[in-house]
């Protein structure tokens, strides 16, 4: 289903002088490229060009460098490719872009066509960390949930405090002492969901909850607590058993056939009930199912009943905080006396243009102090997962967020997304200064049930 380019000037690319190996780009729609007229408007609001000033680190300069690819005008060397690497993906550009520059459908592809050149040059196309943990281990929550198990004793016995103590976090691998260092407190693991929970009070709506992968193995109480609140709504809640990873793990790396493997999954097991919306709580993810559409068009040889599906799938997802407002939120009544700062998920505010609903569901909690928060929209460098893969990068960023967090003095930090979550937490625990970090709902719900944050859930 891919678009055949259409150019205004055809591509001329024969990528690093091999015209037997695809052309990196080349199934891009030309246009797309085209619509970016270098204003400059977005290095503002890019992250990596606000650490680096680097030109070729901007939206604006990654374009140039993809479309002059494309173009055969440069190689894809490994200098070009490093900056295209250091693209969070973050989709800041596209809010700044006053031309409705699709920046994510640039490079998004790129990515997963230069995935096919390595394979097809007989490259490596990713790491030991990336089979392992990342492609082989985060998509699916069970195994996870098992992986996480020693960890989840030591922070019950407390002897993750000895341990960072006496420094055996230092003898680990790189990598392996980032995944460590990265870990929250924590929660038990919540009891399987049954399939369906039944709606308080009327009946309003019927809706799925797509639970995720290491949303449901970290947080699980957040994905208990927003179905909680969506019966409380007067929703009735299903749980189809066979819902899957989002894929963005993997499209992002460039792996399109697992992603598109898994978008089928989803689209099949919430397509089959008789829902009103489908509700995530993960920015991140729900980015990524509101984009589906897109992999029918992006991903070579998808057939016209996938697009199909996966197009009436989209059309049906909804944050959370989207859904509720648009239904219309029965107002809580338990006191939360707590200033916080909110910081916005770029997979919220600017791939799924969400920033008010949050905030108006926060409104409504009795003694809840919302206190604001400077470059609330920057990234704070999780991007799924860039904070392991670009520790460097993820590093300044977070130090940047926990900068201006720091200066609103809050008393805690209130975010819609598992990924900002894990590394705001990781960077304020390492400044020895840490908060809590919650998830609106995680609020919501305890006003609703009129459950104080002192108390367990």
């Amino acid at each position: 289903m891919n678009n055949p380019s259409s150019t205004t000037s055809p591509p001329t690319n024969t990528p690093q002088g091999d015209s037997t190996l695809p052309i990196v780009g080349g199934q891009i729609e030309y246009t797309k490229f085209l619509d970016c007229v270098h204003c400059g408007l977005c290095t503002s609001a890019c992250p990596t060009y606000l650490e680096t000033g680097d030109e070729n680190n901007s939206p604006r300069g990654r374009i140039y460098l993809m479309r002059s690819v494309v173009d055969g005008r440069i190689e894809l060397t490994d200098t070009v490719q490093r900056h295209l690497d250091l693209c969070l993906d973050c989709r800041s550009c596209e809010t700044a872009c006053p031309s409705g520059v699709q920046y994510g459908r640039l490079i998004e592809p790129f990515r997963v066509d230069t995935h096919k050149r390595d394979a097809a040059a007989g490259k490596g196309t990713g790491s030991w960390f990336e089979k392992l943990f990342l492609h082989g281990l985060f998509p699916y929550p069970n195994k996870l949930k098992w992986a996480l198990a020693p960890a989840r004793l030591m922070q019950t016995l407390k002897l993750d405090r000895l341990i960072d103590a006496v420094g055996l976090p230092k003898l680990l691998p790189s990598k392996l002492r980032r995944l460590y260092q990265q870990l929250p407190q924590l929660q038990p693991s919540g009891a399987k969901f049954p399939r369906v929970l039944p709606a308080k009070g009327e009946q309003r709506a019927r809706v799925g909850l797509f639970t995720g992968c290491v949303a449901e193995a970290m947080f699980s109480q957040t994905n208990r607590a927003t179905a909680r609140v969506l019966q409380e709504n007067g929703c009735e809640v299903v749980i189809p058993e066979t819902q899957a990873c989002c894929g963005a793990i993997h499209y992002h790396s460039g792996a399109d056939q697992p992603a598109l493997d898994f978008a089928r999954r989803n689209a099949t097991a919430f397509l089959e009930e008789d829902l009103d919306a489908i509700v995530i709580n993960v920015a991140g993810c729900g980015a990524m199912l509101k984009d589906y559409h897109h992999l029918a068009e992006e991903i070579d040889g998808t057939d016209v009943e996938t697009a199909s599906l996966l197009s009436r799938f989209t059309e049906k997802v909804k944050d959370v905080s989207e859904f509720l407002v648009e239904l219309g939120p029965r107002e809580p009544t338990g006191d939360i006396p707590l200033s916080a700062v909110y910081h916005d998920a770029c997979h919220l505010c600017h791939a799924q243009q969400i920033r008010s609903q949050p905030r108006e569901l926060l409104s409504l909690i009795p003694g809840l102090k919302l206190v604001p928060l400077a470059e609330s929209e920057i990234c704070c460098g999780a991007a799924g997962s860039y904070n392991l893969t670009e520790p460097e990068m993820a590093d300044r960023l977070g130090a940047r967020k926990v900068d201006n967090i720091r200066k609103a003095e809050p008393q805690a930090v209130i975010t819609g997304n598992a990924g900002c979550s894990l590394q705001i937490q990781a960077v304020l625990k390492k400044s020895g200064e840490p908060l809590p970090v919650y998830h609106p709902i995680d609020l919501l719900d305890r006003s609703y049930r009129g459950v104080s944050l002192e108390d367990s859930v």
